[in-house]
């Protein structure tokens, strides 16, 4: 079993504008450097550029409850499923991104997946609040 990490970040939005645009393939590049410098959509898949390389994004259904949860698939074939939720938070909301150590991650390897990940979360909050 892996080691889970959660990285969460406030947002002062209702659950359903945060959920309806971080959930849209299309608004990747504004908020998910890590994943996403840009994206299409090609016969229903998306594909991102990302640093790795193009990647296939896929999000599970469920959007409306504030399920983000999505599959990453890299060039190599290898793919990443990725727990992200927005619960409710009083009046705002609460992102929950789900990291995981995978076998052979180097601690300084860990550290930078979850130090992209807060930026990217920090920088969701910038624009949904700003």
């Amino acid at each position: 079993m892996w080691l889970a990490l959660h990285i969460t970040q406030s947002i002062d939005r209702p659950p359903s504008e945060v959920a309806g645009y971080a959930g849209d393939p299309r608004n990747l590049p504004a908020w998910a450097a890590g994943l996403a410098s840009g994206i299409r959509e090609v016969d229903g898949t998306w594909i991102s550029d990302s640093p790795m390389g193009p990647v296939t994004v896929a999000f599970a259904p469920g959007r409306e409850l504030g399920i983000l949860d999505h599959d990453v698939t890299l060039p190599d074939g290898t793919t990443f499923h990725n727990p992200l939720r927005v619960l409710a938070n009083d009046a705002g909301s609460e992102v929950v991104f789900t990291l995981y150590r995978r076998d052979g991650m180097t601690d300084a390897e860990f550290e930078a997946d979850a130090a992209a990940i807060r930026a990217d979360l920090e920088r969701l909050a910038g624009i949904l609040e700003g």
